[in-house]
């Protein structure tokens, strides 16, 4: 019985936090971007020339040698009191090149455990811890590449589970750099243990982020195309079926090729825009069509699917907070630093 609430709890909160098809992969800690900037754009990663440090560890394919020595720290609130975060330092190598090294973590809380006659067994904890290790290198003056090492480990109550996986990024840059484009290869891995004897698989996915700054305009626009492994996004919602047969006439009425390709091909599709007020404050804001559609109430309009969030720049750090709002009770707020020594 404890094995199952542990279960339950886990894809209840990770497909909540990913919109993600319940039963499809596991320890999708992997997926889940901890970067108050990233976040506040609802974005999973970004593609940008940027001296803001905090995105190399979700992309390391932007890391470059005047990022000199970072120290970066974020942090989220979760759900009934848990939270979820990650350390880094950025640092360039002589011989080697940029690096990041990154402790991430998701603490769940504390929870009530039951027997299968539903005796209380007391109270135990559940969360994930993951290592990773970035390293980036610039082809030329245009393109970039990057790989993580991340392996991860996975505790609820007395069940263990270990994983290994790898990112692979490549990035361009227009000679202006306001223009920057990332095909990244996600969770490229398995579990190396597992809780309980069954191999459940990661959250793969192959992406792409593109990100343009208009000359005169004082905004950045963002655009990612998401799970190009996997053209069906969708799944039948009882509460709005695709097909519906009239009570009186009987007749039926099916939804039209177009309409469910378009609508497919937006649960693909996020959107984001930075503006820059001035020259060291930033307003965000993101839009996930997928998440509004996954978790939209059935009569209730409610902002999910939007983020929303701010920054700070200055010559020594960047501060940033956002909100994601996951459906209408969910909503993490993100705070971010990244120090630069």
């Amino acid at each position: 019985m404890v094995c199952a609430i542990i279960f339950n709890f886990q894809f209840s909160v990770f497909n909540s936090l990913t919109a993600q098809i319940a039963g499809l992969n596991t320890l999708s800690l992997f997926d889940i971007s901890t970067q108050g900037r990233t976040s506040g754009l609802g974005f999973d990663y970004l593609a940008l020339y940027d001296a803001d440090a905090t995105l190399t560890v979700d992309n390391p394919s932007l890391l470059h040698s005047t990022m000199g020595r970072n120290g970066l720290f974020s942090i989220a609130t979760l759900f009934d009191g848990g939270t979820m975060g990650s350390l880094a330092y950025v640092h360039d190598f002589k011989h080697v090149g940029p690096m990041v090294f990154a402790f991430r973590w998701n603490n769940y809380g504390r929870f009530q455990g039951y027997d299968e006659t539903e005796t209380p067994q007391g109270e135990f904890s559940a969360a994930d811890y993951a290592l990773s290790v970035g390293w980036g290198m610039w082809i030329d003056s245009n393109f970039s590449i990057g790989a993580n090492l991340k392996p991860v480990l996975s505790q609820y109550e007395q069940y263990k589970a270990l994983a290994l996986a790898f990112d692979l990024a490549g990035s361009y840059f227009s000679d202006n750099r306001r223009l920057a484009a990332t095909l990244m290869a996600r969770n490229i891995g398995a579990q190396v243990t597992t809780f309980d004897g069954t191999v459940e698989r990661l959250p793969f996915e192959l992406s792409a982020v593109l990100s343009y700054k208009l000359a005169n305009a004082p905004f950045r626009l963002f655009f990612a195309a998401t799970e190009l492994q996997r053209w069906n996004l969708r799944y039948e919602d009882p509460n709005r079926p695709t097909t519906t047969e009239d009570p009186l006439t009987g007749e039926i009425t099916k939804e039209t090729w177009l309409v469910g390709t378009l609508d497919n091909l937006m649960r693909h599709t996020l959107l984001g825009v930075e503006l820059n007020i001035g020259k060291s404050l930033f307003a965000r804001v993101g839009y996930n069509y997928r998440q509004t559609m996954e978790m939209r109430g059935v009569d209730a309009f409610n902002l999910s699917g939007f983020s929303f969030g701010i920054g700070i720049h200055t010559r020594r750090f960047d501060f940033a907070y956002a909100r994601r709002n996951y459906h209408l009770s969910q909503a993490p707020n993100f705070f971010s630093l990244n120090y630069r020594f």
